[in-house]
């Protein structure tokens, strides 16, 4: 099979390669976050980015007249994100903590059980049938060596960079984020200091889902639907990223994410859609054949 790459086409498959890579990158930081922290793979993380799209498809339907503004747009992003960073904190409340001290596939068995609490509720509550948003982005934008960019895309891949960004402020710059990555090193030792290691936990699945739901609701936006089962794949293809980064790495979550997106879309382009999947986790496979650890794991203590 020939490949050839313009630069028209190459332009365009970047833009897209950092739309998607953005969506796996802001969901995969929660699940390095909660591994570092409780070396918990939580898998109801995907689903976590469904319900901040869901959330965000409410405060808009709800907003007549009001959800096609910038004011509208941000009100139900902000929502969506507060909304959804409060759940994950009351499923870590209720189904992990708990089980914090029990084996690790009791607490993992746990995870799956509320990914699959999460899909049904959501079931439930709006039907199997998938959703359109009610909102359409602009497709206003300019011509880049022969490339229509919306400022819609530059939008996300902006909000996605500039949320990526404070989340590295907030863990090295700030007294929480600090504690976080004490807890990563030694739970028991940050307790002696005088952490109050519950409080971080709690905080790091805020954090986590507070990105997950930026995700779901950017992507809903601009793919123009939503469906209950979308948190599934996405949260696949999201643990993915993180174990390519290197699973527990903030950094590697990024890279992964990023990394997964270009991977898929020279998949998409290559080979077609079908085999996008295929041809993104054959890549995962040789890389952890090549280097367990991931692009930027280390067999070290810290993993923030």
């Amino acid at each position: 099979m020939e490949f050839q790459l313009t630069t028209d086409i190459f332009v365009q498959q970047l833009i897209n390669a950092l739309i998607v890579g953005s969506f796996y990158a802001l969901i995969a930081l929660g699940y390095s976050m909660v591994y570092g922290i409780i070396m918990l793979l939580n898998f109801a993380h995907g689903d976590l980015f469904m319900v901040g799209a869901f959330v965000g498809y409410t405060v808009l339907a709800k907003l007549t007249g009001t959800g096609e503004s910038l004011l509208g747009m941000g009100l139900a992003f902000v929502i969506a994100m507060i909304v959804t960073g409060f759940l994950g904190m009351g499923i870590e409340r209720i189904a992990y903590r708990p089980l914090l001290k029990a084996p690790r596939l009791s607490i993992l068995i746990t995870a799956v059980g509320m990914s699959l609490v999460l899909e049904n509720t959501i079931m439930a509550a709006y039907g199997a049938k998938p959703y359109i948003m009610p909102v359409t982005l602009p497709t206003t934008g300019f011509s880049l060596l022969g490339v229509k960019i919306t400022y819609a895309q530059i939008g996300i891949i902006a909000v996605s960079a500039l949320l990526m960004f404070a989340l590295q402020l907030f863990i090295h710059r700030t007294i929480y984020g600090k504690a976080m990555r004490a807890i990563a090193i030694d739970p028991t030792a940050s307790s002696l200091v005088g952490i109050n290691v519950t409080k971080v936990i709690s905080l790091t699945f805020f954090v986590g889902s507070f990105l997950a739901a930026a995700a779901g609701m950017m992507n809903a936006s601009y793919y123009g639907s939503l469906t209950f089962t979308m948190g599934f794949i996405f949260g696949m293809k999201a643990f993915t990223a993180a174990v390519i980064g290197g699973i527990g790495s903030i950094r590697g979550a990024m890279l992964g994410g990023m990394t997964l997106g270009v991977l898929e879309t020279i998949g998409t382009y290559q080979f077609g859609g079908e085999w996008k999947d295929v041809f993104a986790f054959f890549i995962l496979i040789a890389l952890l054949v090549v280097k367990p650890t991931g692009i930027l794991g280390q067999k070290v203590t810290e993993r923030m």
